[in-house]
């Protein structure tokens, strides 16, 4: 065979490889495309829900003390009666308040304009909740009260920006580092995924651990439906080595609460060991320094999910089952 002919022969088997994975390539696409999932995110998109921003924040940085009676009518709920106008108007001037303004808008310049990710959310809640109200959005400057970052209330939510500029800001010297690894953006949304299923699940009866701990793996399968594309770390608010570090030694962590017989007990100090938000998890061991706190929330989470993986049962029927039940059916066993 000379040279020519088989260098045209090497193109057509190089040319013929090409269309093949050219080919496979489509057909993955067209079977993710046709995908029960996909035809399900398709369905929820077509669900109409109109997202309302109003930047309070913005408005009364910018308002001159005469506006004021302007503001308070249109807001009633954000300026309690207690309160007399020299109050508010002193915050008009706070030198604080401005810069802390400033700063507001800075990162959010355009967040009433950038509703994509809440109007995904809001439709993931009204497919599975067709009784859910779209609440209206009001931003707010809350002077970091971080405890309190979203409020809502059925039709109303509000945003306190002023906790998202970003865990190093220095507005935030002095407030813990696991407490503001989260003051970041992208948590936002989150957070009101968080407000919302926290209003949708009821606070277990019982005071056992198991209780408690399902009653967040509830809240956290519910916010993984809502909002799907969503890292499981970012929705319990984890750094992405946190979440491994739990998958890794998630047989010890169950093994522990097993072995302890810590399920069924109410005592409430196991609270603040492996519920409550804390630097680490507390087992009395040399390896709680490594661990994250709130380990008792990602166990609950993985009983909940494999609750669902191994039982043919809807969002209602899961908030409805009973911690005990859900734990029996659940059938929920660490891999080694």
């Amino acid at each position: 065979m000379n040279l020519k002919l088989l260098k045209n022969k090497k193109t057509k088997v190089l040319k013929i490889l090409s269309m093949c994975k050219f080919i496979g390539l489509f057909i993955a696409i067209l079977v993710i495309s046709c995908s029960p999932k996909s035809e399900l995110e398709a369905e929820i998109a077509k669900v109409a829900v109109d997202v309302q921003i109003e930047r309070f924040d913005k408005q009364f940085a910018n308002a001159q003390p005469t506006e004021l009676p302007k503001l308070k009518k249109h807001y009633p709920y954000l300026f309690p009666a207690q309160f007399s106008d020299s109050v508010w108007v002193e915050r008009m001037n706070d030198s604080l308040h401005q810069v802390m303004a400033e700063e507001i808008d800075q990162k959010f310049e355009n967040f009433e304009q950038d509703t994509l990710a809440i109007h995904k959310l809001f439709q993931h809640v009204k497919y599975y909740f067709p009784e859910f109200n779209i609440p209206k959005i009001v931003t707010v400057n809350s002077d970091v009260d971080y405890k309190n970052r979203i409020i809502y209330a059925d039709t109303l939510m509000l945003v306190g920006l002023d906790n998202y500029l970003g865990e190093d800001h220095e507005f935030y010297k002095g407030i813990q580092t696991y407490i503001r690894s989260n003051f970041d953006k992208q948590r936002v949304v989150v957070d009101m995924n968080k407000a919302i299923a926290r209003s949708t699940v009821k606070t277990a009866p019982s005071r056992d651990f198991l209780s408690k701990i399902i009653y967040y793996g509830k809240l956290y399968f519910l916010m993984s439906v809502w909002m799907p594309e969503t890292a499981e770390s970012e929705l319990i608010g984890y750094q992405e080595d946190q979440w491994q570090w739990s998958l890794g030694n998630e047989q010890y962590i169950w093994r522990y609460f097993i072995e302890s017989e810590l399920l069924f007990s109410t005592d409430t100090k196991l609270d603040d060991r492996f519920i409550n938000p804390a630097p680490f998890s507390k087992f009395y061991l040399e390896l709680d320094n490594e661990s994250p706190g709130r380990l008792g929330q990602f166990i609950g989470w993985r009983i909940v999910d494999a609750y669902m993986k191994n039982n043919e049962v809807s969002l209602h029927e899961l908030l409805k089952e009973p911690a005990a039940t859900l734990f029996k059916k659940s059938q929920y066993k660490p891999k080694k």
